[in-house]
């Protein structure tokens, strides 16, 4: 008896600590989500609070103010970032099967060649070279392509996965007469969902947080992704924030309008988190297992 009743205090302290923590971590979120609807002159009185004294629609206003653009912003970043996630996963997957093939010849020279690539970069000048010798400017393209080149650290957390499972499911393939490219995609990816889930998360974060695409490649308003246009109306605001005293700035919900781009920015990603946890977290602890 006293043995369950010690088990059973530790655990009731195990999700006390696991509620605060939470708690502790979503404070940051749901101060920026009350500032966002905050008065500007409370929140310039009393500074961020949970508890203002006015709420206030006027930075959503401000935002939203620019009509069509806010819109077409998000749909720019929706096409860019479900296209660019599939390509993208396609890519590291097929990449990540055919390193953990022991059928394919210099195999771990291949692995060496794109481990190269996490401690050297090129640089910014050959970059745009090369985008621009592509054709990649002023079009959907520019906003995909760039990123599309998979980083090697989610291909060599696909290839641990898969060199997690078994090598006789690929042998039983083999007698069965399935070539490599029905193996792959019949067999090894569907078994590698969890790990293609995590490292999916991780392209959907990179398209949907990049706007350094738009400012390099892009000078078609139809073609801002979201993010970027909200970056030019938190600059637009910085800028105003720089008039001398005097001038009628008053007006502009400078604090509430940041905190709204934030809102407007983080928002789809975290509503689209809880739906993948179960496949992040296997995902991640699978793959990190085997070298």
């Amino acid at each position: 008896m006293k043995q369950r009743k010690s088990l059973s205090l530790s655990s009731i302290g195990i999700y006390v600590f696991l509620f605060l923590f939470s708690i502790f971590c979503a404070f940051p979120m749901l101060l920026t989500i009350i500032v966002s609807f905050s008065n500007e002159d409370s929140i310039n009185k009393h500074g961020y609070s949970l508890f203002p004294d006015k709420f206030s629609l006027d930075a959503y206003r401000l935002v939203f103010a620019q009509g069509d653009i806010i819109l077409k912003g998000y749909l720019v970043s929706i096409i860019v970032t479900v296209a660019g996630t599939i390509l993208a996963i396609i890519i590291t997957g097929m990449a990540a099967y055919t390193l953990s093939n022991p059928n394919v010849k210099y195999r771990n020279g291949l692995a060496l060649y794109f481990f190269i690539t996490i401690l050297f970069n090129a640089g910014l000048v050959p970059w745009y070279l090369m985008t621009t010798k592509l054709g990649l400017q002023d079009n959907i393209w520019a906003l995909i392509i760039p990123n599309l080149l998979f980083n090697p650290f989610n291909m060599f957390l696909i290839r641990n996965f898969m060199d997690s499972l078994p090598n006789a499911i690929r042998e039983s393939a083999y007698v069965d007469g399935a070539n490599d490219i029905r193996i792959a995609f019949q067999i090894y990816l569907p078994l590698s969902v969890p790990a293609l889930a995590t490292v999916g998360l991780f392209y959907a974060l990179a398209y949907w947080n990049d706007w350094f695409n738009a400012i390099m490649l892009v000078s078609n308003h139809s073609l801002y992704p979201i993010q970027y246009i909200l970056l030019e109306i938190k600059s637009n605001i910085d800028s105003l924030n720089m008039i001398p005293q005097g001038a009628q700035t008053s007006s502009i919900p400078a604090e509430s309008t940041k905190m709204a781009v934030v809102v407007l920015t983080v928002g789809p990603i975290a509503l689209l988190y809880p739906y993948l946890q179960r496949y992040f977290v296997k995902g991640l602890v699978v793959g990190s297992v085997k070298g």
